[in-house]
């Protein structure tokens, strides 16, 4: 992110960018592989971005991300990215040591956000994780637009039957 931008100008270019790139889309593996690659490129303490799609009703598995390995598998009951789904709440977590039961996929992961992805209807598609290796890297400014994009995405891909 160049340092003449906001924070808040950033995240509404990249919104742009991917409203522009989804425009008619109808693949929800496509539209979350550029979701997470806009993300990543966009955002210099992205470190891992990406999704983990819900399978089941207690069970997520990783989707679309662009960064290191993901974990496989998370069940809703644990970590940050389970609480999202279970809660249908986003997740902000400035320090992931202090998060009880926090899964480490990644050892240097220090900070995350994770919002889930819900069509209008409530059902939950996915959960957006966004981890970095900085302690405290998200704010609500990260929030706030997260949220919206992942509302968009429900909204746009609402009868995809991807369980």
């Amino acid at each position: 992110m160049e340092t003449t931008t906001t924070k808040d100008e950033a995240y509404e270019d990249v919104r742009r960018r991917i409203a522009a790139l989804l425009d008619g889309a109808t693949d929800w593996t496509a539209a979350m592989a550029t979701v997470a690659c806009e993300l990543h490129h966009t955002f210099d303490n992205y470190h891992w971005t990406g999704f983990y799609r819900a399978v089941s009703d207690d069970l997520l598995i990783v989707g679309p991300y662009q960064g290191g390995h993901g974990c496989l598998r998370i069940p809703f009951d644990r970590g940050v990215c389970g609480a999202a789904a279970r809660t249908e709440e986003t997740q902000l977590v400035p320090d992931v040591e202090a998060f009880p039961d926090h899964i480490a996929c990644s050892s240097s992961t220090r900070s995350e956000v994770v919002v889930p992805v819900l069509t209008p209807d409530g059902t939950l598609l996915a959960v957006l994780d966004v981890d970095s290796d900085d302690l405290a890297a998200f704010d609500e400014t990260d929030q706030e637009h997260l949220e919206a994009l992942c509302a968009d995405l429900g909204a746009q891909f609402e009868d995809t039957d991807q369980r």
